[in-house]
């Protein structure tokens, strides 16, 4: 048993980090990791075992250490309706063109009818809003992101494109210069089932999105108050546990639950990760209740790999 009674507690840190780079640098990358399943990376064999990750016993997942250049994914990894994950994509879009510095609010946007109206319309996740309203870019980014409006999500698409219609276009573009291949996006909120992709796709769009400050600090905020709506909470109920600092929920029947997350180290890398397709066909609560949970197993999982690998001798 190696001990490090002496050793300062930021070099312990940085070495907890390494480790944790080193273990999943390790391990294989498949296009479909079953569990049990031999490969050969740099001619070494790898075995991918039920004791190496925690991975969901359903659906699809995907993880990655940022700065180690590998992606693990578990589960075949097929285009699967996406549910709200598709938000986090329309925020990097409207950020991406109307970009705001930490702090900055950005330009009014006039609230229209339409996004009035679709208000509690059709069993969707939406948040009241009162026409001729002019909300900060940034309020609108937080109801689109924490209650996950769905009338909002169309409300900015609108705003930046002229049409959602237009707006999917440069999402859809966004996504394939991501290089994000196997991701199709229908509409702005996800609440349509031909808004589809992979976990490992979603990871890519996870690492760009996690780039953005004021995005980040969103996706971090457990709730906030946004005027003329009042207190909104975040759907990302493992904010502030397990290390996670993000990232997006989604639920719907078709989908199932999911979850793409960002969590921080004991070090100074992110651990970003997607979970997808849990309790697909029953309701979105259930869904959403599972992939909660099999990212919590996921996350805590990962995080322990430095202490137990760097325990040993």
């Amino acid at each position: 048993m190696l001990s490090l009674p002496s050793v300062p507690r930021r070099v312990r840190t940085a070495v907890g980090a390494l480790l944790l780079l080193a273990a999943l640098t390790a391990l294989v990358v498949l296009p479909r990791s079953d569990r049990g399943t031999a490969a050969r990376q740099d001619g070494a064999p790898t075995r991918i075992t039920d004791g190496d990750i925690p991975w969901p016993g359903e659906g699809q997942a995907a993880v990655t250490l940022e700065g180690s250049g590998r992606v693990l994914t578990h589960g075949a990894q097929r285009p699967v309706p996406i549910a709200s994950l598709a938000k986090v994509m329309t925020a990097y879009v409207v950020l991406t063109g109307h970009p705001l510095r930490p702090g900055e609010e950005g330009p009014r946007i006039e609230v229209d009818r339409q996004a009035a109206h679709e208000a509690g319309v059709g069993g969707e996740s939406t948040v009241v809003v009162t026409p001729g309203d002019r909300r900060t870019e940034r309020e609108l980014l937080h109801l689109l992101l924490l209650p996950s409006a769905n009338n909002i999500a169309r409300l900015l698409a609108r705003w930046d494109a002229g049409s959602e219609e237009a707006f999917v276009r440069k999402m859809q573009r966004a996504a394939h210069d991501l290089g994000m291949r196997d991701t199709t996006y229908t509409d702005a909120g996800g609440i349509e089932p031909t808004t589809t992709s992979t976990a490992a796709d979603q990871l890519k769009l996870a690492r760009e999105a996690m780039r953005l400050p004021v995005l980040r600090d969103i996706v971090s905020t457990r709730e906030a108050t946004v005027p003329g709506v009042g207190r909104v909470a975040n759907s990302n109920t493992l904010l502030g546990t397990s290390g996670v600092v993000g990232l997006k929920t989604g639920s719907t029947t078709p989908a199932g639950g999911n979850l793409l997350w960002a969590a921080k180290t004991d070090g100074t890398h992110l651990l970003l990760g997607a979970v997808l397709h849990q309790r697909a066909h029953t309701t979105p609560a259930e869904g959403l209740t599972a992939a909660l949970e099999a990212s919590r197993a996921l996350i805590d999982g990962l995080r322990a790999r430095p202490r137990s690998t760097g325990s040993k001798g």
